[in-house]
């Protein structure tokens, strides 16, 4: 089967996009429990601090309970889990109670099923294809929980650090000397930043999980990638924020999360970040 699926890449970029549509699936429950998770845990801390008794509740967590309907709690079955093709038949509403299922859950599964595709056109079978899938299927949650929330939760952004660094002793993506000051120097940048911003300004222009993403996004694709990354999430950011303002009436006191776009620059890096170095130097 292996020599088969290495003489047919065609093939296994297919396989890879069926994989992709079933994570993305996965994603959806993780970018909707993640939140309330850390939301539980975060009460039960503050109780103990209170001198109080954390209430006993629920199991609660990626895996428990299965997923229901949230407007009349009916239980999702096999058949209604399948990958768009149940959002499809279903036309988008419970088959319980017809609430209207939003057009996400299918939108996240197609994504991740579609930059899965690419990751395996690009890079093939080999390990560089299972270390960049972990990286795509990471940033795709983050995204939507910082869409959701403004959070970008520990959880996912530390061990994506640790993760990046244990591939690149291998130099699958960088050599490690790179990759371990792509994550001090991601890490540092957006820490300066933020603080000069909070110096002169009294206010907190972002939060301390993006200085993780950027530094999770270094140990990855090594310092030489962070340009590319800083400018296209800078760039897509800021326009996008001014659009908002502008035709959506967006409050501005209100903040925009950037998680999303150093994402989707880290994700730039990731396809197309060594030609575009490539084709800048050569400029000079």
């Amino acid at each position: 089967m292996m020599p088969f699926l290495l003489a047919e890449p065609a093939l296994f970029t297919g396989l890879v996009f069926l994989l992709g549509l079933l994570v993305g699936s996965f994603l959806n429950v993780v970018i909707h429990r993640l939140p309330k998770m850390m939301e539980t845990e975060w009460q039960a801390q503050c109780a103990e601090l209170r001198g109080e008794v954390p209430e006993t509740a629920a199991a609660y967590n990626l895996a428990t309970p299965r997923s229901a309907c949230p407007a009349c709690g009916h239980g999702i079955t096999a058949l209604e889990n399948i990958p768009i093709l149940s959002w499809l038949v279903l036309r988008g509403r419970c088959s319980a109670c017809g609430v209207v299922i939003g057009k996400r859950y299918p939108l996240v599964e197609f994504l991740t099923g579609l930059l899965s595709a690419a990751v395996a056109w690009k890079w093939g079978m080999g390990l560089e294809t299972l270390g960049a899938l972990c990286l795509v299927w990471t940033l795709i949650a983050l995204t939507f929980i910082d869409f959701d929330t403004t959070l970008l939760p520990d959880s996912l952004t530390l061990p994506l650090i640790w993760l990046g660094l244990l591939f690149n002793l291998n130099g699958y993506f960088a050599p490690l000397h790179d990759a371990v000051i792509g994550a001090i120097v991601g890490y540092l940048v957006l820490w300066s930043v933020y603080w000069l911003f909070k110096l002169a300004t009294g206010k907190d222009g972002m939060g301390y999980g993006d200085f993780k993403l950027l530094a999770a996004i270094g140990a990855w694709l090594g310092w030489q990638m962070l340009p590319v990354t800083i400018l296209f999430s800078s760039v897509v950011g800021a326009a996008i924020g001014i659009a908002m303002v502008v035709f959506v009436k967006h409050d501005s006191r209100v903040p925009i999360p950037f998680g999303p776009y150093l994402a989707g620059g880290g994700l730039i890096a990731l396809f197309f970040g060594a030609d575009l170095t490539q084709a800048y130097l050569a400029q000079f």
